[in-house]
């Protein structure tokens, strides 16, 4: 049975005192408060308890930063996913798609009043106009010509969705 803290180590007095005892610690090197509390024990033997205190999660003073074109990234990801080679870190002129679908998102959005999704699915038309091809999540490969026809069949569904509407 294990016994208290107490028990295995001992008091800082008894400690102290085996450790003069024994000679490691020498008479002059001897603490100020030891001469007093061999004369004067305490009728308890102080025990020390760490006092509890309360943690309270503090708010983080940093807020979050995000821009615009985070929000654009967010779609631009969720839609066409990371495709491949979306980052060559040897390059360092390389732009990635995501970034170039954010300029052109940003040159369009400057030029023309769309709407956001009337805007995404320009900015994919002109990157297509581009040579650069988008991949939807999910979308079994094809050749870029069924590619441009699913944009465009894309768009006619939306139309035909706000007639409905």
């Amino acid at each position: 049975m294990a016994g208290s803290r107490l028990e295995k180590f001992g008091t800082v007095y008894s400690r102290v005192r085996d450790l003069m005892r024994s000679g490691v610690i020498k008479p002059s090197q001897k603490p100020i408060w030891f001469d007093v509390y061999d004369a004067f024990p305490p009728k308890k033997e102080p025990l020390y308890m760490k006092p509890h205190t309360r943690t309270i999660k503090k708010q983080d003073p940093v807020p979050e930063i995000l821009y615009r074109e985070d929000e654009i990234r967010a779609k631009f990801f969720e839609k066409y996913g990371t495709g491949y080679r979306s980052f060559l870190l040897h390059k360092p002129d390389f732009v990635s798609t995501c970034q170039r679908f954010v300029d052109k998102y940003m040159e369009l959005k400057s030029r023309d009043e769309l709407s956001e999704a009337a805007l995404f699915e320009e900015t994919g038309k002109a990157l297509l106009a581009e040579g650069i091809t988008l991949k939807r999540r999910g979308a079994p490969p094809g050749s870029a010509e069924s590619r441009e026809s699913r944009l465009t069949d894309v768009s006619a569904e939306q139309q035909v969705r706000y007639l409905i509407m």
